[in-house]
């Protein structure tokens, strides 16, 4: 049976709170991640889609959440995938930076159908404060998958090292939430199976009250 991310298609856009869907328990799986990380790429490689999730010219531009109904089109959406601003944009006016807090910010600490957050970071870059600032929306209980992207440009032992640096990082913050790290890369086809099986299990969840899958010791 194909992933219920292969069903992904454009539903909404979402520019202020207000209009967001009602919270009416239909799981949402949230994409976080800073300008350029590939938050866009990886988001169109789960979904095997060429252009759902697309990157503005100008990083940070886009203050919008995008949201991408899965499950048949002809039915009621079964959950959504939702594409938020990208952050940390050295060149956004402070009302920018501060518009990101009033939408994205208050979405991940309030929305209670909020099944996940997968945190796109570039390995090469690791965690950063604007992460670790992000990371202090979330509610305690929601589950969080960081997917170190462009893992293809470094050697295999450069890349191990950083996926523990980053490790070594998100331990030290004490999250109580679910946590598991995966390199990733969309052009290589890394790490994006062992993800969408997290994310599925998320869903799962959801519908079911099953247990949730490994976290970081």
């Amino acid at each position: 049976m194909a992933p219920l991310l292969t069903s992904a298609r454009f539903a909404t856009t979402v520019a202020r709170l207000a209009q967001l869907p009602e919270d009416d328990g239909v799981p949402e799986v949230a994409f976080v991640g800073r300008s350029n990380a590939g938050k866009s790429s990886a988001i169109n490689a789960l979904c095997q889609r060429r252009r759902l999730a697309f990157a503005s010219k100008t990083p940070g531009r886009t203050q919008a959440l995008n949201y991408f109904a899965l499950g048949p089109g002809a039915l009621p959406p079964q959950a959504f995938v939702v594409d938020t601003p990208g952050y940390g944009f050295a060149t956004a006016p402070i009302e920018v930076k501060r518009a990101w807090d009033q939408l994205a910010g208050r979405y991940l600490s309030q929305r209670r159908s909020l099944a996940g957050v997968v945190l796109v970071l570039d390995i090469r870059r690791g965690l950063t404060d604007l992460d670790r600032t992000l990371l202090g929306w979330l509610r305690p209980e929601v589950p969080l998958l960081v997917l170190l992207t462009k893992c293809d440009k470094l050697t295999q032992a450069q890349r191990a090292k950083a996926m523990r640096q980053t490790e070594e990082a998100l331990v030290a913050l004490r999250l109580p939430n679910p946590l598991v790290l995966l390199s990733f890369s969309a052009t290589h086809q890394i790490g994006i199976e062992e993800a969408r099986t997290f994310i599925g299990d998320w869903l799962a969840h959801c519908a079911t009250g099953t247990p949730l899958g490994q976290e970081l010791e």
